[in-house]
């Protein structure tokens, strides 16, 4: 059974974990064999909240939505505060105490699966990001309660098919958080994108980008790249794909003419661009079946 803390709840606070043999078949189901928790819950105002792991076996994810921890990973110290979310990776010694005056309110979550490793790239923790700092996050909230939902369902396989991709729904949906954190020296991917979609029929350059940001351009593609997982002119180039699938679609322009009208004069570089992102090329699809 995952190891969680002694901490004794209190009635306005959750501790839920799955017994061993019904973690045996989430492990062996095909649904959940990939992703799954052990345990999960909401301690409120936890005050004398502790815990000292040094070996574990599972990815346990907090989200602090109130007051302060004192957090150690592999021996480097941090102050937990409202507003970060934590990943303690599988393997990685920790320990953790509520601050006295000030204790935290969490929500947490401990899981195992062949893809928590790659939650854990996809979610932006790596061996030396350990904390995200999100702010305020009201939908994250939503997916940590429906955590919550599989309660008093007796441990059935349906119940528990349905909260471990409510889990799969949460990890998924963190960089989405994270682009709507508002940190300072973040950029705003709304302006951002925004600007792209009202000049596809340009071509316009990373300083442009940047400048929106008042971020070096050096800076500004590599926050966007870490909130989104591509560079922003790759971004563009994929919105003005999409236009031209668009335009294929609901008109007879020639694609020369599609071309000329997202900025490109040379339509055989851009049908290059455009069979790299589509796999086919811009005849291929105007003549492919689609439903």
């Amino acid at each position: 059974m995952t190891k969680t803390s002694q901490w004794p709840v209190p009635t306005d606070s959750i501790r839920y974990v799955i017994p061993d043999p019904v973690v045996k078949t989430l492990s062996r189901h095909p649904l959940t064999r990939d992703l799954y928790p052990l345990a999960f819950g909401h301690y409120r105002r936890a005050v004398g909240h502790h815990m000292h792991r040094e070996h574990h076996s599972d990815d346990l994810l907090i989200l602090c939505t109130e007051g302060e921890a004192f957090l150690s990973i592999e021996d480097e110290p941090c102050v937990v505060k409202a507003g970060d979310l934590v990943l303690l990776p599988a393997g990685a010694s920790h320990r953790y105490t509520a601050a006295p005056e000030n204790p935290w309110t969490i929500h947490w979550v401990h899981y195992a699966g062949p893809l928590a490793e790659d939650f854990r790239q996809h979610m932006g923790f790596t061996d030396g990001v350990r904390v995200l700092h999100l702010g305020r996050q009201p939908r994250l909230l939503v997916d940590f309660n429906g955590l919550l939902s599989v309660r008093q369902t007796g441990f059935r396989t349906p119940g528990l098919v349905h909260v471990a991709n409510r889990l799969r729904q949460l990890l998924a949906a963190i960089p989405l958080s994270m682009g709507e954190s508002g940190q300072s020296q973040q950029p705003d991917l709304d302006v951002i994108h925004n600007f792209m979609r009202e000049h596809l029929d340009e071509r316009i350059s990373l300083g442009q980008l940047a400048g929106l940001t008042g971020l070096s351009a050096t800076h500004f593609a590599t926050r966007y790249r870490e909130l989104t997982g591509v560079s922003p002119i790759q971004h563009f180039l994929h919105l003005k794909v999409e236009q031209a699938c668009q335009m294929i679609d609901t008109t007879d322009h020639s694609f020369t003419q599609i071309s000329s009208q997202l900025g490109y004069d040379d339509n055989y570089y851009f049908s290059r661009l455009f069979k790299k992102v589509m796999g086919l090329s811009p005849t291929d699809y105007r003549h492919t079946s689609r439903h």
